[in-house]
């Protein structure tokens, strides 16, 4: 939503949501506190408390706002053909190169969400068997759909997928500038095709 159309009080939810995002990505969700965040905002503890009752509702702002901006611009249950849904899963690639904030938190918050009592663990477990079904879905209706060599076994190719995009999100934080993860992404796509995704 556009900065203008925000309410003084949706604005400053809105930078606290940023501020949180920074510090999580920087230092981790647990080296973190609200006052931290609230010092960065420049506001009192108090005031953020107006704003988000504790951290972990903050955490949760934070995880639902990333899934909510991917849904309303890479809408993937749109597209006529998986071909299409291949593509849109690229320019996703391709975008999350704009927000290395988002995707190093990301990367810190699903390290540590594996113990069972980090308040994001739910939150990870869903949203990892989600993102493996939608992908391992997408490989069987290219199968469906005729776009896959003879010979391509589908079989746990939403597994793979869902961990080459997350390590090579990984390897992207540590050398931005030689790590394509949407080309890669690509060449892997390409690997199981009839016909190459276009450039």
């Amino acid at each position: 939503m556009a900065a203008e159309n925000l309410s003084k009080g949706g604005r400053r939810r809105e930078q606290i949501l940023s501020a949180a995002v920074e510090l999580f990505g920087e230092v981790g969700y647990r080296g973190t506190s609200l006052r931290d965040i609230a010092q960065r905002v420049g506001i009192t503890h108090p005031g953020l408390l107006y704003h988000f009752h504790s951290k972990q509702e903050l955490l949760s702002a934070v995880l639902a706002r990333r899934d909510e901006t991917d849904e309303a611009n890479f809408r993937f249950d749109d597209q006529p053909t998986a071909r299409a849904h291949a593509e849109r899963l690229l320019e996703l690639a391709d975008h999350n190169s704009t927000t290395p904030g988002i995707i190093e938190l990301f990367a810190t918050l699903s390290a540590e969400s594996t113990d069972p009592e980090h308040p994001a663990h739910d939150y990870f477990s869903r949203r990892y068997r989600r993102v493996i079904d939608l992908f391992q879905g997408l490989f069987d209706r290219l199968g469906e759909e005729g776009e896959l060599r003879d010979g391509v076994d589908t079989t746990e190719l939403g597994l793979i997928f869902t961990a080459l995009m997350d390590g090579l999100q990984v390897q992207w934080l540590y050398e931005p500038e030689q790590v394509d993860v949407a080309g890669v992404l690509r060449r892997f796509f390409n690997g199981y095709l009839r016909e190459p995704l276009g450039v």
